[in-house]
């Protein structure tokens, strides 16, 4: 059985995996294999009406074998990351679909140590809730604890952050909460702070989470800020874990511009470890040529946060993160934290002097191109000599301004073909050179 994909257990609300019946056995499982006897845990979710009633399935089975949960309501996925850590829990479990629609949601694990589960729990995971042999006999109402307390620990971590407006104090900004967890915390500290916050997306009524607002639909905040004339903008996700911004102009700012960003504040402070960061093969070379230019690494992984994470830590860098806005400061958290990277970029305003906008056009983006082509096969494209010419003649062609990435969709027939270079047209033509190739014969 395969439960875990590249961000937890995910489905629709209510089906397989995501059944009362499943749940309560995934939570049995992971008090098998916290890693303590009678192990402590902390459960946060969004605010999808389905969170409740999956925080209740997992209870039972948590209680059923052997465990104790403590509910911390509806909280940022990192504030989860974060009191597993520091509040003597053994796990921190998440209940959130991130920035699927509001029929969709999902488990995320965190160990007692605030990092996301392995490969390898999750496979011991899903051989227990699988094994028939794996009896469950629990409470239909389990004893929860009340951690509501708890997330003013988060914020105060936060504040550690950044602690006060400083020049920026009545500086107008825009929030857009996706109706989603940050409703919760994220308007009320940045006017703890001193900004002038107008929110919007903090009306959550269980099914309209990410719903034509947030990171996944960010019109709404583009014309806000432009309206209220505010310094920039900041859109999270459902859970909180991501963020992008809007500068003045309603311009969007993607990740590969904030890790930009904050990698020239970490330096000016002498706080980049390494002389390197981590991003996904899905980060632009406009990203990896500026940070060659200032004598910057970069290391690249697999697409979804835990590979960064897991990166970062196997080479100790201090910052690394994903295109889509999941961004890493090992000195606060080993997890993308939405309003933690908002704070990052509002010192680098504040250190710089400098609007977002002029801090954002020190990353030139190149053109790119997705071209997919339906196979039948997986073959290896490096043993197809057709196709791994027509790749040869490409990289040669773009002589290090530009990147090539061929690789295999993970969940449909396709094989998908991304060019990054200087020009459009010239990239387009390039990347349908290797199609053809592939058509010809591996379709």
């Amino acid at each position: 059985m395969t439960l875990f994909g590249t961000d937890g257990i995910r489905g629709e609300a209510g089906r397989p995996p995501l059944d009362d019946a499943t749940v309560t056995r995934v939570g049995a499982a992971l008090a098998r294999v916290g890693g303590a006897t009678g192990p402590r845990v902390a459960i946060g979710r969004d605010t999808r009406e389905s969170g409740a009633a999956i925080e209740t399935a997992l209870a039972r089975g948590i209680a059923a074998g052997g465990g104790r949960v403590t509910s911390l309501g509806v909280v940022p996925t990192p504030a989860v990351a974060y009191l597993a850590r520091t509040d003597g829990f053994d796990l921190g479990v998440v209940i959130s679909a991130s920035h699927n629609p509001y029929h969709d949601n999902g488990i995320k694990v965190f160990s007692g140590v605030g990092e996301k589960f392995s490969a390898a729990q999750e496979r011991e995971i899903e051989r227990l809730v699988a094994d028939p042999a794996f009896a469950i006999d629990g409470p239909d109402r389990p004893v929860i604890d009340d951690g509501h307390p708890l997330v003013e620990h988060y914020v105060a971590h936060l504040r550690q952050i950044l602690d006060h407006a400083g020049p920026l104090a009545g500086a107008p900004i825009v929030v857009d909460c996706a109706n989603g967890a940050t409703t919760s915390v994220a308007p009320d500290l940045l006017r703890a702070l001193g900004f002038d916050v107008r929110a919007i997306g903090v009306t959550p009524d269980g099914r309209n989470i990410n719903a034509g607002c947030g990171s996944t639909a960010m019109e709404p905040l583009q014309a806000a800020v432009v309206e209220a004339g505010a310094r920039l903008g900041v859109a999270f996700d459902g859970d909180g874990d991501r963020a992008l911004f809007v500068d003045h102009r309603g311009r969007r700012v993607d990740g590969d511009a904030v890790m930009l960003i904050c990698t020239d504040l970490l330096r000016r402070e002498g706080a980049l470890a390494g002389d390197a960061i981590v991003a996904t093969v899905m980060s632009n070379i406009g990203l990896e040529l500026a940070l060659k230019s200032r004598g910057v690494g970069l290391v690249r992984c697999p697409v979804g946060d835990k590979h960064v994470m897991e990166e970062m830590l196997r080479r100790g860098l201090s910052l690394g993160g994903e295109q889509s806005g999941h961004v890493i400061f090992a000195s606060h958290l080993f997890t993308g934290d939405g309003i933690a990277t908002a704070l990052q970029v509002l010192r680098a305003l504040i250190a710089t002097g400098a609007d977002l906008a002029t801090l954002a056009d020190a990353l030139t983006s190149y053109p790119q191109v997705l071209v997919n082509v339906r196979v039948k096969t997986r073959t290896d494209v490096a043993a197809v000599p057709a196709v791994a010419t027509a790749m040869r003649d490409v990289e040669a062609r773009l002589a290090g301004q530009g990147r090539l990435l061929v690789r295999y969709s993970g969940t449909e027939p396709l094989l998908r073909i991304m060019l990054e270079g200087r020009d459009q047209a010239e990239i387009t033509a390039w990347a349908n050179e290797i199609a053809d190739a592939v058509r010809a014969t591996l379709t």
